[in-house]
């Protein structure tokens, strides 16, 4: 059974948002890093970058796949976890803390509540 946080909300494709202020922090679920299995590359976004909501951002690969990470909301890249990518198992052993991928000043707050609460998560992943 995958980890889903109360404090999060979570996109259809899989990312999840933690939100401080006017600044979000983005990563992927448990759920995806379990699909992905073991990750072994992680390729993050530029600090200073604009992203719009659903725009590819980042990508994670795994020995099975790359996956594209899509941005959960619009607005500009302010940090990246430099961890990840010397680490990049961080996200499979801590993909909901330690294993976040890049933090985002939010253009438009209104976006997160478009996300999936915890509970619409978990249905969408059949849990």
């Amino acid at each position: 059974m995958s980890n889903i946080p109360s404090d999060l909300k979570y996109a259809k494709s899989h990312e999840w948002v933690r939100v401080s202020g006017d600044t979000a922090t983005v990563g992927i679920t448990d759920h995806a890093q379990a699909e992905l299995t073991d990750i072994v590359f992680v390729e993050l976004p530029a600090v200073g970058r604009t992203v719009k909501a659903g725009e590819a951002c980042a990508v994670v690969e795994s020995v099975k796949t790359a996956s594209d990470i899509y941005s959960p909301v619009s607005g500009e890249i302010t940090a990246v976890n430099s961890a990840v990518v010397d680490n990049p198992a961080l996200v499979n052993t801590a993909a909901d803390s330690d294993g976040w991928l890049y933090k985002i000043k939010l253009a438009n707050a209104g976006e997160v509540n478009a996300l999936l609460s915890p509970d619409d998560y978990k249905k969408q992943i059949g849990g």
